[in-house]
């Protein structure tokens, strides 16, 4: 019985997930800090944050992403290197969504790099509040640290709240 309730709920569940992609860019970052660890040669960490911009907009109940801010750190160890980061999209309407994602980066000889990973979010404002979901990216990135990233994944919201009557004022 129990068991039975469950795979309905998760199907439903399941169901209710809406798919989302998008293609960004972003710029050089600015600003784009990087120190040494010290202790093993190769070892540093980086902060940087970057402007992007939706080439192919993700879009979330019929509202297109405009632009992102990304902010995230860097931890190389010679070749391996994995980024953990928050990317912050505006929307058209001006609602924002937030989504942490992390991930490993594959550099070149030449400073350019690939990149890729998973995503979740983390908040969202206006109709975007209450959102949940998931996802994966990838995408290249130049010697400057500019690059573009493709983003898919699924996304629900919280269901609307009901309205709730107002009370008649006691004068």
């Amino acid at each position: 019985k129990y068991a039975l309730l469950f795979l309905t709920f998760a199907a439903i569940s399941a169901g209710a997930q809406t798919k989302i992609a998008g293609k960004q860019t972003c710029a050089k970052p600015e600003p784009n800090y990087s120190i040494d660890v010290g202790g093993q040669p190769g070892h540093s960490l980086a902060l940087h944050k970057s402007l992007c911009t939706y080439v192919t907009p993700i879009e979330i109940e019929g509202i297109k992403g405009k632009d992102s801010v990304d902010v995230a750190t860097t931890e190389m160890r010679g070749m391996k290197i994995t980024d953990n980061g928050y990317n912050t999209s505006t929307m058209e309407n001006g609602d924002k969504v937030t989504v942490h994602y992390w991930g490993s980066v594959t550099p070149a000889k030449d400073g350019s790099a690939t990149f890729k990973g998973k995503w979740t979010f983390v908040s969202g404002t206006g109709k975007l509040q209450g959102i949940k979901g998931h996802g994966t990216y990838k995408g290249s990135g130049n010697a400057d640290g500019s690059g573009s990233v493709e983003i898919e994944g699924a996304y629900t919201l919280a269901p609307a709240k009901p309205m709730t009557k107002a009370k008649p004022s006691k004068k």
